[in-house]
Parts: structure tokens; sequence; C-alpha cells
């Protein structure tokens, strides 16, 4: 019932403003597909047989149900430090386990309702097949899972909406725009390839993507592996750091 409840509250929290946490990143998402689908469509061809505008969408997909369960779950958090109304969860009869799988749980939810915007508005301009749909969906979700988790994190650790924005700017933008969502890390010289295989999102793009078209640069179940140990970690970190207190309790 704790659960439940503070989950509600989440998911109420992002509905009610839709059109900033919903509409406003589906339409960033068609901008970048016409952009870089009319700048680089026909001079590129990553998987064979499949249009760069094909490609780019599943890496568009992914990248909004990252950023936005990301944002979710962080922005909530640091909210309420900074109005004090968090004292009210702390002290509401809800274990550290299930406040922190309520506020991963609402961000997989916007994470996952935004990428099905993105995918439902841009399958009107491309050819999208699904060869591998359960790859598609397990990559979704464990990806949604990880940033929320991340989110999480991010909330607790920081204590004000600076750090907050240090962390999503310094952290989670530069891993996300440089995880193969505009391109494939074949094309790149041998020693950004490797830097590229120490990103856990460059894994969740990959496998994601190969849910769509059945090909990728690392076998997906090298990635589902990298993946789940990402958020195992994370959510084990979040989880000693609830359980604490740290930076919650006063």
């Amino acid at each position: 019932m704790s659960f439940y409840t503070l989950f509600r509250k989440e998911l109420l929290r992002f509905l009610k403003v839709s059109i900033q946490t919903v509409a406003a990143p589906v339409l960033t998402s068609l901008l970048y597909l016409v952009i870089f689908g009319q700048v680089l469509e026909g001079r590129l061809q990553v998987f064979e047989g499949v249009r760069y505008t094909s490609f780019l969408v599943p890496g568009l997909v992914m990248m909004s149900v990252l950023q936005n369960a990301f944002a979710n779950s962080s922005s909530s958090l640091i909210q309420s430090k900074i109005t004090g109304n968090i004292v009210f969860i702390l002290l509401a009869p809800i274990s550290y386990a299930e406040f922190f799988w309520a506020y991963v749980a609402a961000a997989m939810a916007r994470g996952l309702v935004v990428g099905a915007g993105v995918l439902a508005f841009t399958a009107g301009f491309v050819e999208l097949r699904l060869a591998a749909p359960l790859w598609a969906l397990v990559f979704a979700l464990l990806g949604a899972g990880l940033l929320g988790a991340l989110g999480v994190l991010a909330g607790v650790v920081s204590e004000k909406i600076d750090q907050l924005a240090a962390f999503q700017n310094f952290a989670i933008l530069p891993l996300t725009m440089l995880s193969g969502v505009f391109y494939s890390i074949h094309s790149l010289p041998a020693f950004w390839r490797e830097i590229s295989h120490a990103n856990p999102f460059f894994y969740m793009i990959d496998g994601f993507r190969y849910g769509f078209f059945g090909a990728s640069d690392v076998a997906p179940a090298t990635s589902l592996a990298v993946v789940a140990a990402a958020l195992a970690a994370v959510a084990t970190a979040c989880l000693l750091l609830l359980k604490s207190g740290y930076k919650l309790r006063t």
C-alpha cells in the first residue's frame, strides 16, 4: 500500500504537467529526426538495407526514455528536499526499498510514455520493423530502470538544483550523446571505439536497436549483462544510501 501510494503520487506529478514532461521531449526528438535525417539521409548507411533515418529512430526513442526517466526521479527528489516536504514521506510507514522502487517505477513510466510517443510520431516518417520485439522491450525496461535509479542517486546526493544540473550536464548528457544514438561505433577510430565500450549507455542503445533490425555492434546478450550489472550496482548503492538516511535526515 505504501509503495502504491508513493508511486501514484509520483505518477500524477508528471502527468499533471504532461505538456512539459511528455509533449516537449517528443517534439525535441522529432526535431532531431528532421535535422539529422535531412542532413545525413543517403550519405550514411550503418546496417545493410537500413536507411539512416530508420537507424536513427530507435536511438532517439531510447535516448528519450533514458533522459526522461532520469529527469523524473531526480527532479522530484531535489524539489522535495529543497521545499522540505520530503519529511512527510520519511515519516510515513514506508521502507527504504519501497521508497526507492516507487520513485524508480514512476521514472520508468514517464520514460516509457515519452519513448512510446516518440516512436508513434516518428513511425509515420520512416520505415521500421521489429525483428526482435522482446529484446527491444527488455532493454527499454532495463534502461528506464537504470536511469530512474541514477536519478534517485543524483537526487539523494545533491543538495541544490545546480548540483543536480551539473550531474545531468556533465554525466548523463555526454554519456547519452556519445552512446551511438546518431552513429555506429564502428565508424569511429579504434581509440574512441574502445572508449565507447566503457559507456554503459552504449549497450542500452545498441541492445534496443537490435530489437528493431536484428543487427548490432555488440552481441545483445553481452549488452544485457552489462546493463543488468549496472542496474544492480546503482540500485544497491541507492538502497544503502537510503537506509543510512544520507542527506535526507536532518
